[in-house]
Parts: C-alpha cells; sequence; structure tokens
C-alpha cells in the first residue's frame, strides 16, 4: 500500500520539477537570449540543442518505429516546436506569467472537452472568466499587447495538440518518443530561427547560455513531461499543471522583475483554480468507488 502511494505521487512530482525547470529556463532565456538573436533565434538554440542532447544521450535509432507511430511523434513533434515558438513570440510583449496563464486554456480544454458532468461547466465558466480578464479584448482594460496574447493563444492550440499527440506516441519509450519529438520541433523551429538572427546564432555566447537553456527548459521538463503521460490520462496531466502559471508568475517577479497586478494575480487564479477544480471531477469520473 505505501510503495502503491509513492508510486502514485511519481506523476505529481515529475510535473512539479518539470514545471519548476522550465520556468527557470525561459526566465534565463528571455533575460540573457533576447536581446541577441530575438524570440525566434531562442527558440532556435533551445530546442535545437535540445533535440541534440536527446539524441545523443537516447539513441532513439536502436529502436523501430511503426508507421502509426512515426506519424503520431512527428506531428507530437511539430506542434511541440510550433507551441515553443509562439510562446516565446508572445513573451517579447508581455509578461511570463500572464502568458502562461493564457497558453494554459491549451491543456485545460484537452481537459474539459472529455468532460460531461453539468459542474464542469462551471470550471469552464470560471477559466473564462479569468481569461477575460486576461486578454486585451474590447477596450484594453488589461494593457496587454494584442500581438503578445495572440502568439500566446496560438501557443494554447499547440499546447493542445501537443498533449493530444503526445498521448498517442506514450507507449513508446519515453526516450525513444522525446527525442525524435524534439528533432521534428527542431526541423520546424530551427530555420525560422536562422532566417531571423544568421550568424548571431554563432555567438560563444549564444550558444553556451543556448545549451544550458536547452537543459533546463526543454530536454529535463519534456522528458518529465513524457514520464507523467505515460502515467496519465490526457486530462489529468493537462489539469495538474494548473501550477505552472503560478509558478511562472513567482520566477517572473524573483528573476525578471516582472510585475503582475492584483486584478491579474486574481484572473491567473481562476484559471488554476478552474483547472483543480476540474481534476477533483475527472479523477471521479475514472474512479467513482473512491469516497476518501
Amino acid at each position: 500500500m505505501t510503495l502503491s502511494r509513492y508510486s502514485a505521487l511519481i506523476p505529481f512530482l515529475a510535473i512539479l520539477a518539470s514545471v519548476t525547470s522550465l520556468g527557470l529556463g525561459t526566465s534565463w532565456a528571455k533575460h540573457t537570449l533576447f536581446p541577441l538573436v530575438g524570440a525566434q533565434g531562442t527558440t532556435a538554440v533551445r530546442v535545437g540543442f535540445s533535440a541534440l542532447l536527446l539524441l545523443l544521450f537516447w539513441r532513439p535509432w536502436r529502436w523501430s518505429l511503426r508507421r502509426a507511430d512515426a506519424r503520431a511523434v512527428v506531428l507530437y513533434g511539430a506542434a511541440l516546436g510550433a507551441m515553443n515558438l509562439c510562446f516565446y513570440l508572445a513573451l517579447r510583449t508581455i509578461p511570463f506569467g500572464i502568458a502562461v496563464a493564457i497558453e494554459f486554456a491549451g491543456p485545460l480544454t484537452v481537459a474539459l472537452l472529455s468532460s460531461r458532468r453539468p459542474l464542469d461547466f462551471a470550471w469552464v465558466a470560471l477559466a473564462i472568466t479569468g481569461l477575460g480578464v486576461l486578454l486585451p479584448f474590447g477596450h484594453n482594460v488589461s494593457g496587454l499587447d494584442p500581438t503578445g496574447v495572440a502568439f500566446a493563444m496560438a501557443a494554447a492550440v499547440f499546447w493542445a495538440s501537443y498533449i493530444v499527440f503526445g498521448k498517442r506516441a506514450s507507449h513508446l519509450h519515453a526516450g525513444h518518443s522525446v527525442s525524435l519529438g524534439l528533432l521534428a520541433a527542431a526541423v520546424v523551429v530551427v530555420p525560422v530561427g536562422v532566417l531571423h538572427a544568421g550568424s548571431a546564432l554563432l555567438s560563444p555566447t549564444v550558444l553556451l547560455v543556448g545549451l544550458g537553456v536547452a537543459l533546463i527548459s526543454s530536454a529535463i521538463p519534456i522528458s518529465l513531461e513524457m514520464v507523467a503521460l505515460k502515467r496519465l490520462p490526457p486530462q489529468a496531466f493537462g489539469i495538474i499543471t494548473s501550477m505552472e502559471p503560478a509558478v511562472a508568475a513567482i520566477l517572473a517577479l524573483i528573476l525578471l522583475d516582472e510585475y503582475l497586478s492584483t486584478v491579474q494575480w486574481l484572473a491567473i487564479a481562476m484559471i488554476m483554480a478552474a483547472s483543480m477544480g476540474s481534476s477533483v471531477t475527472a479523477q471521479r469520473r475514472q474512479d467513482p468507488a473512491v469516497t476518501a
């Protein structure tokens, strides 16, 4: 029983470590790489080095791959690459914590689309309210840049796709699917970064910091996420990551001096509460026999 309880914590701990590592790496990238190579170049070195690191570590050519699995991995990787690119483009003009909160609409949608209980509509309403407070539509009361918000929303769509396609490939060895997925992601984003930043990508500073960012914000978090995906359904995975907007906002406050208003913190809290509430609903639906 004790071992079983510890085993049940593995997905949660994996996602917590993933979220923290991702936040640290992204903050470092925004502070150091953005001024040198821009969002596109930052995405290129981050994803490119991540792919290289995991290809060398896991050597995925050792495993065979069926055509259907290859298709799932390519789609998973393409969604991952597009998600990273759109998210970093959003970070140019909106705070890290808010970008994550908006992007989080993707996994939250995955979670709620599988829900059927009347209570789930309350979580939807709460999430929409939180997003409505953040989004600069109408009278632009939030003061956020519309272009940055649009990129964050695009990242949300790709994040949802990443979860769905990642689950389809989750029966594969985690190192196999993640390394090949990042290779596909690199094929998507590296050309964009090269076109934007050119030879600046070859600067020793960019290469050294890019390698560190790749390790902290891509290679480690994605591997941990695949560990969690193998043990969780898509909706539960999306829900447990509800901690990410708050973690991102706190790290951005400490590392980037990005201060949020009380209303913006409230909006983030609404989105997280919707995710947590949906998590309870999903768990009860999956295991109705559990009462405590």
